[in-house]
C-alpha cells in the first residue's frame, strides 16, 4: 500500500485559510531568527539594516520593501495575486506582532534554539503559502519574472538577487551568521519536505496521481 503523502488540501475552501497561516508562521519566523541574533536570511539582513537606519520598525521596513519590489513587476510584467498582496500586510504584522512578544536573550543555547526553530518554521511556512497557490510573494515574483524576461537562469537571477540584498543589507548593519548560512543550506529542503503535504491540487491533478479515485 502506498504511504506516500497525498495532498488533502485540494477543496478550494481550504486555501485562503492555509495561505494566511502559512503567511503567519512565515513572520513568527522572522522573528525567531531576529531574536536569535545568529544570522538572518539575505532579505531579512537587508529589512534589519534599514530598519536600523530609518528607525522604523522591522514589520514595516518588509512592507515598504514588498511595495517597493511589487513596482518593479511593472516593467516585468507580473501579476500579482491575493497571496501577493496578503504576504506584504501579513507578514509584516505577524513579525512586529512576534517580536514584541519575543524576549532579547543573551545566553547562547537558547539563541541557537531560537535560530533553529526559525529556520525550520520558516520551511513550513514557505511550502504553507507557496502550496495555496494564490500567487507569488513579490520576492518571488521579482526572480521569476526576471527569468521570464531575461531568459537567464532561475537559479542565476535568485543567486543575483540574494547576494545583491544580502550586501546591501550587511552594509547597513543587518546582522549576517551562522544564522545566514544554516538557513541558505536548509531552507530549500525544508520546503521540500513540507510541500507534499500542504500543497493544492485540483481535482484534475488528484485524478492523475490517484486513479483509484
Amino acid at each position: 500500500m502506498d504511504l506516500s503523502p497525498v495532498s488533502v488540501r485540494h477543496r478550494p475552501a481550504t486555501r485562503l485559510p492555509q495561505l494566511l497561516g502559512g503567511l503567519v508562521l512565515y513572520g513568527v519566523s522572522m522573528a525567531l531568527m531576529v531574536r536569535s541574533d545568529l544570522g538572518l536570511d539575505p532579505w531579512d539582513v537587508l529589512h534589519q539594516g534599514l530598519a536600523q537606519r530609518v528607525h522604523l520598525s522591522f514589520g514595516t521596513i518588509t512592507a515598504i520593501t514588498g511595495i517597493t519590489v511589487l513596482l518593479a513587476w511593472i516593467p516585468l510584467r507580473q501579476r500579482p495575486g491575493v497571496g501577493t498582496v496578503a504576504n506584504v500586510v501579513v507578514i509584516a504584522v505577524a513579525v512586529d506582532t512576534a517580536l514584541a512578544w519575543l524576549p532579547h536573550l543573551s545566553a547562547l543555547a537558547p539563541r541557537i534554539g531560537l535560530m533553529v526553530a526559525g529556520v525550520v518554521l520558516n520551511g513550513l511556512a514557505t511550502a504553507c503559502y507557496v502550496g495555496a497557490r494564490l500567487g507569488p510573494g513579490p520576492r518571488d515574483g521579482l526572480m521569476t519574472g526576471l527569468h521570464a524576461r531575461t531568459g537567464w537562469s532561475v537559479r542565476l537571477v535568485r543567486t543575483g538577487i540574494e547576494v545583491t540584498v544580502l550586501a546591501t543589507g550587511w552594509l547597513l548593519g543587518g546582522t549576517v551568521g551562522i544564522g545566514t548560512v544554516l538557513y541558505a543550506i536548509a531552507i530549500g529542503p525544508l520546503a521540500q519536505l513540507f510541500l507534499p503535504w500542504v500543497a493544492y491540487r485540483d481535482e484534475r491533478e488528484v485524478m492523475i496521481s490517484d486513479p483509484a479515485r
